[in-house]
């Protein structure tokens, strides 16, 4: 029996990836953007899952690690995915929810630069 390879959670914040690394392949990411203006708070836009690891929990620990780097840097998440924002409903202990004024500078700031998708 093999043993499974633990999924490991890399913050590529050049490129605006959390990334799900199962061995040496990216099993899911969130896509994200850092607010231009202060509390430069991590928006997540987009949350993946790559066909044939659905199933396994690989978004909603992306979620949760996304959560966990945005407390250690101590600014606020704007949950603008779908998924994120459904899991972050579900946890609110977990996931404080972000001042309105940034989310709607989030909003803004992802309107007005569409390479933010």
């Amino acid at each position: 029996m093999s043993q499974a390879v633990p999924i490991e959670f890399v913050d590529d914040r050049k490129s605006g990836r959390l990334l799900a690394v199962e061995g040496e392949a990216v099993v899911g990411f969130i896509a994200y953007f850092v607010l231009a203006e202060a509390p430069h708070a991590l928006v997540a836009v987009h949350t993946i899952v790559e066909p044939g690891h659905e199933g396994r929990g690989i978004a909603g620990n992306l979620v949760r690690t996304f959560y966990g780097i945005a407390a250690g840097e101590d600014v606020p998440v704007v949950p603008l995915c779908p998924y994120a924002a459904s899991w972050a409903a579900k946890h609110p202990d977990q996931a404080p929810e972000a001042p309105a004024a940034v989310v709607a500078a989030a909003k803004a700031q992802l309107d007005s630069d569409s390479d933010l998708w």
